[in-house]
């Protein structure tokens, strides 16, 4: 049985493939490799170093999703959001940017999908239906992240026609008064919108855009949970994906429910979704509760880039503005923004593939930052107040709540 285990064991080793260079010291991959990996001849890398270790990283422009916040304008104030902190002016996305964006996503052949929302709200931008249709017109995939109220009948029949497939609506309260007292706005209007777009989609003809909720736990609302999901049932929504709150003021750090300690997780489930004449299962999708060893960021791992209103792009929502927050030890944190490059001076296959973004998502995917809120030093760390680290890559992802899974992205 022992030998039988350690056969076993052996069989999940990786085998390395050996290289070598040639008479012209060119290093050659093996074709198996090559087409495992999609290399092509001719394909160029970065050449790095790290701890002795050499790596190379092939320029590819493989990114398979592009987030776009179209305005930094929103219809409400919330209380959970990250605007209550910033001085940013409102903005919207020019139109010329956008064009020079759309027309830069025929040079990424991997891209599937592009995600319409950001730190304000999509539907606001009086140009957003020219912008979904000119990425339908590339056959993309589209989804829109939104809050829900500015969705009436003739929006509804628009997404429709122009094919979006998902609409994540963020309902941050089941009762009135808990939804009102986060959004400052009103749940019987979200409610009704969300009936109308259900009464279009069957006029249609129309299972999409696929319909789903974004809830953001606070200690206030967390007990609604269970009737969030009864609520996702009755209004067709496939999909619940729970969010602790990222605290940006000192009231919403009282409302986290995430700390160091090992918690029980939030109560999963799952409900029928009627779909035409099928029936599926919706999924409810939680967070994790604790900080916690294991560290990664799905913006990196989906191969995703966020371009900002003013055509910036940068890897990840995190690094996408300048804001304040208090980390998980409740350390206030100031964070800088991260731009790699903007759409309106460069082709974003050539900022996804240029040196710094592709050294960048490698440090992440390895996760070479140290962990901050387990550092003995970190009352008198000075570093902590901003995004930076001791080591490792600068801005650093030491503190990220984002690559614990406590923070969730539709």
């Amino acid at each position: 049985m022992a030998e039988q285990k350690r056969r076993g064991q052996l069989n999940c080793i990786k085998i390395m493939p050996k290289v070598k260079t040639d008479d012209q010291g060119r290093l050659v991959l093996p074709e198996a490799f090559s087409k495992q990996r999609l290399i092509s001849s001719g394909t160029e890398y970065w050449l790095d170093e790290r701890e002795g270790d050499l790596i190379l990283h092939p320029r590819l422009p493989n990114a398979r999703k592009v987030y776009i916040e179209p305005t930094t304008g929103c219809n409400i104030s919330c209380r959970t959001c990250i605007r209550n902190v910033w001085d940013e002016l409102e903005a919207q996305m020019a139109m010329d940017t956008f064009q020079r964006l759309v027309e830069s996503l025929k040079d990424i052949p991997s891209l599937t999908r592009v995600i319409f929302t950001g730190f304000g709200e999509p539907l606001a931008h009086p140009h957003i239906l020219e912008m979904v249709q000119s990425v339908r017109e590339r056959d993309l995939a589209v989804t829109i992240g939104s809050n829900g109220l500015l969705l009436d009948a003739s929006m509804a029949r628009e997404l429709i026609r122009l094919g979006v497939d998902r609409l994540v609506v963020s309902v941050d309260g089941v009762k009135p008064e808990t939804y009102t007292g986060v959004r400052g706005a009103m749940l019987s209007q979200l409610l009704s919108n969300i009936r109308t777009l259900n009464e279009v989609k069957n006029q249609m003809g129309s299972l999409t855009p696929a319909l789903g909720f974004e809830f953001v736990v606070l200690r206030s609302n967390v007990s609604e949970l269970a009737e969030l999901t009864r609520l996702a049932s009755r209004l067709g929504a496939s999909r619940v994906l729970v969010s602790n709150v990222l605290p940006y003021t000192e009231e919403m750090r009282s409302e986290i429910l995430y700390g160091y300690e090992p918690s029980p997780p939030l109560a999963a489930g799952s409900w029928p979704v009627k779909a035409d004449a099928w029936v599926m299962w919706g999924i409810l999708e939680l967070p994790r509760m604790y900080w916690g060893a294991e560290r990664r960021c799905r913006f990196v791992q989906d191969r995703a880039m966020v371009v900002g209103w003013d055509g910036g792009i940068s890897p990840c929502y995190a690094l996408a503005h300048n804001y304040s927050y208090f980390a998980v030890d409740g350390r206030k944190k100031q964070v800088k923004r991260y731009v790699l490059g903007n759409v309106n001076d460069q082709p974003l296959a050539e900022v996804w593939m240029s040196e710094e973004y592709v050294r960048f998502r490698s440090e992440v995917r390895g996760f070479h930052f140290p962990s901050c809120p387990d550092c003995d030093l970190r009352e008198g760390c000075d570093l902590r107040e901003r995004n930076e680290g001791c080591w490792g890559w600068n801005p650093s992802c030491a503190d990220c709540l984002w690559a614990q899974d406590i923070v969730r992205c539709p």
